[in-house]
């Protein structure tokens, strides 16, 4: 599941990146994706909603496997 995980992560990237950030696959265990966001994301007051409405919404779409993504 890591491999697709990763996959879809590279689809988003280049938005995160387009505003300075990133974002960095931590591990996936159980169906739970643990992430680190970087760069401008890191920091920014609208990490949670990017998180949870941008990177877990894309996530799920690609793997419905996952149950939920957080940030480590």
């Amino acid at each position: 599941m890591r491999e697709k995980v990763e996959a879809a992560l590279d689809k988003i990237r280049p938005a995160l990146q387009a505003d300075g950030g990133n974002v960095e696959l931590v591990d996936v265990q159980d169906g739970i994706v643990k992430v680190k966001l970087t760069g401008a994301c890191g920091g920014c007051p609208m990490a949670a909603i990017t998180l949870k409405q941008g990177i877990e919404r894309a996530l799920k779409k690609d793997v419905p496997e996952i149950k939920e993504v957080v940030s480590v």
